[in-house]
């Protein structure tokens, strides 16, 4: 895969005047209050759903939303394990099959892909089917797939993406993009022999796409380098261009998001490529985060009387996996509970389906025997009392303690003598196998559903039958 630069705008540079500008509030605890309950209905199955919001943890495999229940009611002085997040209040609970075409452990754009075209296609395709040949532009013209976000359109709907990662990435293209290679974000990325055969790269496809609300990060690809951007023509202002043509709002922090009009589509781009780690927020942090996206995204489109799709990624919950520190990406995993809880509060679930999933899971462990309430991001203490056998088990052969959370494989792999493992937030865990990256993991993700059409998130399920859980909640 090539290499691309690590690419510096400055925002300011971009932002377009806006009249008047305030903090947007901000949602900062996992509630576990029971006001979300209230509105968990059984009594869906019935009615149609006006609007749908799929929110996707991106690498949210099962457990990742263990330790993330341990994790969040840890930060609110529990001892975690009995902590119940939002979604799990949901009655309609599925297993889903995660598996690509052409691979037992996929990725994210192939599995994005069977939630957005009712099909399963290969690791690295996007609205394309698996008959097409990998980064061959005229092979994926042949086997184009449905897209949910143009459905949507043609339906009278609304249509939303919010991503903590780069908008042009795999998981928020999704809805609204097709490509043989997911990494064709921008044309300067397509392969030069390829590049004249009348295929958009993934930026141009989201300015082409008539979408009301757009917030994420990446405004690397939507620019030439004349600001600083990724673009071939270095003159290039893609958000400009869809401003005039769409009459609508570009904004790049969240004092401009707090200010944008509710009544005129929206386009934010909040850094140069993914956003940042939530773990690393200051006060002062000119991002918005994962909540205040999604209140902005739902107030805007919930004014269509028609409804609405809204899909809602935390990206940065498979970052902080492949970079092997689950803390980070435990804190990504929490503020994903906040946006999820903030939809609950605010939607109506006579009216509106909220699906929560995974696009894959991660080869991500929680392990040992620690006592109840030890620190998830901690290394493994016995229960008092529980025996020899299971205190000798918190301490590997080599005689030195472990964390409860490690990885099959990534960057934190033993090499020579092992030491004793960091913890916190901040740590890289150890893991067995050495590599750059810490790969995604195979088995099933959940499905947790609420609203009209939830009752059939039952069973085990392929992926591909998420669209058409949310294409008969519309009544399509």
């Amino acid at each position: 895969m090539r290499t691309r630069p690590i690419l510096q705008l400055t925002l300011s540079a971009l932002a377009m005047s806006l009249a008047s500008c305030s903090d947007a509030h901000a949602q900062n605890s996992v509630s576990s209050a029971s006001s979300g309950a209230a509105q968990i209905s059984s009594q869906s199955e019935s009615r149609k759903a006006k609007n749908v919001i799929l929110f996707i943890g991106d690498g949210m495999g099962v457990s990742t939303v263990t330790a993330m229940r341990i994790y969040a009611g840890q930060k609110r002085g529990m001892s975690g394990e009995e902590y119940v997040l939002p979604f799990e209040k949901f009655d309609n609970v599925a297993l889903v099959k995660t598996y690509n075409v052409d691979a037992q452990v996929p990725d994210s754009a192939g599995t994005a892909t069977a939630m957005h075209s009712g099909q399963k296609t290969n690791i690295g395709y996007l609205g394309i089917g698996p008959g097409a040949a990998r980064a061959n532009c005229e092979s994926g013209k042949q086997h184009h797939l449905p897209l949910l976000g143009e459905e949507a359109k043609k339906r009278g709907l609304a249509v939303g993406i919010v991503s903590t990662a780069r908008i042009t990435h795999a998981t928020p293209a999704s809805v609204y993009a097709r490509t043989t290679e997911r990494n064709w974000e921008v044309d300067a990325w397509i392969d030069e022999s390829q590049r004249d055969l009348g295929c958009r790269d993934i930026a141009r496809q989201l300015i082409d796409f008539d979408f009301d609300v757009a917030l994420g990060g990446g405004l690397a690809p939507f620019y030439g380098s004349a600001v600083g951007g990724a673009r071939l023509n270095s003159s290039d202002d893609l958000p400009t261009e869809w401003v005039k043509r769409r009459r609508g709002n570009f904004v790049v922090d969240s004092a401009s998001l707090a200010a944008a009009p509710l009544n005129r589509p929206l386009l934010g781009l909040f850094a140069p490529s993914h956003m940042g780690w939530v773990a690393e927020r200051t006060p002062d942090s000119k991002e918005p985060t994962l909540t205040q996206m999604t209140q902005a995204a739902v107030q805007r489109l919930a004014r269509d009387r028609d409804g609405y799709y809204l899909m809602v990624e935390s990206g940065k919950i498979d970052h902080g996996h492949h970079a092997g520190r689950a803390g980070l990406a435990l804190e990504e995993a929490v503020e994903f509970a906040n946006a999820i809880q903030w939809a609950v509060d605010n939607t109506d679930p006579r009216e509106t389906l909220i699906l929560v999933t995974a696009d894959h899971s991660h080869v991500f462990t929680i392990a040992g025997y620690p006592r109840r309430g030890n620190d998830i991001l901690g290394l493994v203490v016995p229960p008092p009392g529980a025996g020899e056998e299971v205190a000798q088990a918190s301490l590997a052969t080599d005689g030195k303690p472990y964390t409860t959370l490690g990885y099959a494989n990534g960057p934190g792999a033993i090499v020579g003598e092992r030491v004793t493992p960091e913890t916190g937030v901040g740590a890289t865990q150890q893991a067995a196998i050495a590599m750059d990256s810490e790969t995604h993991g195979g088995e099933d993700v959940a499905l947790y559903a609420n609203g009209p059409g939830a009752e059939k998130a039952r069973g085990v399920i392929e992926q591909d039958v998420i669209y058409d859980i949310i294409t008969s909640a519309y009544g399509w």
